[in-house]
Parts: structure tokens; sequence; C-alpha cells
């Protein structure tokens, strides 16, 4: 059974477990990170994913492992795919399938 219950952004949880208990400014966390506010604003407003590097990033600046911020983008997107409407009526490829095509 799916769940129709969309995962958490990573930008949320930057913007909220992060940013708000340190008590540090989207400007001055950009700085420090070496992006520009507007990319980092993208990320933890949840406009934008976060990229492999933003994710090295992040895990240099606050010791969260890149792989925990890309395990939470991966689920979003995969989610919002899956929700989208954009992706149905594909079945599932069999080798009968594949050898009647040849």
């Amino acid at each position: 059974m799916e769940n129709n219950m969309p995962p958490v952004h990573p930008g949320a949880i930057l913007r909220e477990d992060i940013l708000k208990e340190m008590k540090l400014s989207i400007t001055k966390t950009a700085q420090n990170l070496q992006v520009s506010r507007k990319q980092l604003s993208e990320v933890v407003n949840e406009g934008a994913s976060i990229s492999a590097e933003m994710a090295v990033r992040l895990e240099d600046a606050f010791g969260v492992n890149a792989e925990f911020w890309l395990d939470m983008q991966k689920a979003d997107d995969i989610w919002k795919v899956k929700h989208s409407g954009r992706v149905h009526g594909i079945h599932r490829i069999s080798p009968e399938l594949i050898s009647h095509a040849s």
C-alpha cells in the first residue's frame, strides 16, 4: 500500500531543524556555503531541489551526510512524479512482450 502523503522536502528540514534552531539567516548561510542567496532561498522554501553539490556543501557546513539530503530529495522527486499524472498507462515489460516485438 502506497502512502499518499508527500515526503518532507529536504529544504523544510534545513529551514526548520537547522537554520531556525541555529538562528542562522539565509544570507549568512548562503555566504558560508558559497552559493547565492537566491539559490539557498529556493531550496529552503521548497521551490528547488537539493543537488549533489549542495548536499556536499551542507555536509561540510553542518555535518549532516550528503546522502541524507539526497535520499530525502529522491523520495520527494519520486513522489511528485508518481502523483503528477504525467506517468501513467505504462505496462510492465515481460520477456513475452520482448520476443513478440522482434
